[in-house]
């Protein structure tokens, strides 16, 4: 049974491919002293390894094979995360998007969620709602239908407020201008002056739960990225994080991230255009 459904891995791969520049890659390395060497192994197949190890959240020497060791999983996930490979393929799955469907950017909310990270590392700290073990925290932007618009890994121990600023500032750099005076709903952590102030000065309009009064009540429209959250810690990789670098989890992140707009993109669009392969159910195949 494969991990994702084709209708997911295949116009990812499409993309990745042209933004590491797979077919231009020699079979042999050219810089090994004795000419020759092992030969490279195949970009799609560490590919298919690095989307197992998100989907499971195993280790790679779990998930390697006798085609492709823990090592080469590891060189070539370290070269593509330096690159910023995960990034650009998420600004291109929001180009798409907005293109075919459109990103509703009159309503966006923001909020974080802690993750585990047992083995510590650049953005780890000791999470408040695990006894102090070592935890993760990423904090996300979305439409107001749910769509990851930007995101920033940080400690788990990082309060949600100072966190709004950075994450804020890459939504113009992913999608565009936004509209005049979007909304921004958040919960009751972000109940502050600083955060009212720097929101009036970004051109929000803020809607911000109030401390000590009930959630549900004045939920609003933020739940679309509670919602967003649960979608995107159905990837084992993002429950609980094992790699140490910070470009390596931020590439994970942006790589769910990718496969969430793709799926909400051919669940959205199947109903309004046709292809050859276009599913038929909301269940992809």
């Amino acid at each position: 049974m494969p991990l994702l459904p084709a209708s997911l891995i295949e116009p990812l791969w499409v993309e990745f491919a042209a933004l590491i520049g797979s077919p231009a890659r020699p079979e042999f390395s050219p810089a090994h002293p004795w000419g020759c060497h092992r030969r490279r192994v195949c970009d799609r197949v560490v590919f298919d390894h690095v989307i197992a190890a998100l989907v499971h959240g195993s280790g790679y020497e779990r998930i390697a094979s006798p085609g492709c060791s823990d090592r080469t999983i590891r060189r070539r996930l370290d070269d593509w995360a330096s690159a910023g490979v995960g990034r650009q393929l998420h600004r291109l799955a929001l180009s798409a998007y907005d293109q075919m469907i459109g990103l509703d950017l009159d309503d966006l909310s923001v909020d974080g969620s802690i993750t585990k990270s047992p083995c510590g590392g650049e953005i780890s700290g000791r999470s408040p709602v695990d006894r102090g073990k070592q935890g993760t925290k990423r904090s996300v932007a979305g439409d107001a239908e749910g769509i990851p618009l930007h995101l920033i890994a940080a400690r788990a121990n990082d309060h949600d407020s100072p966190l709004l600023e950075p994450t804020l500032a890459g939504i113009c750099d992913m999608i565009g201008p936004l509209p005049d005076t979007p909304g921004m709903h958040l919960d009751r952590g972000y109940d502050s002056t600083k955060t009212r102030d720097l929101l009036e000065i970004l051109g929000y309009q803020a809607h911000i739960a109030l401390k000590g009064e009930p959630a549900p009540i004045q939920a609003g429209k933020r739940w679309p990225v509670e919602r967003l959250h649960a979608w995107m810690n159905g990837f084992g990789k993002l429950r609980r994080f094992t790699d140490k670098r910070r470009d390596v989890v931020e590439f994970y992140l942006y790589l769910a991230a990718t496969l969430t707009v793709i799926r909400r993109l051919i669940n959205r669009a199947r109903t309004q255009y046709r292809w050859p392969t276009r599913p038929i159910t909301r269940r992809l195949r």
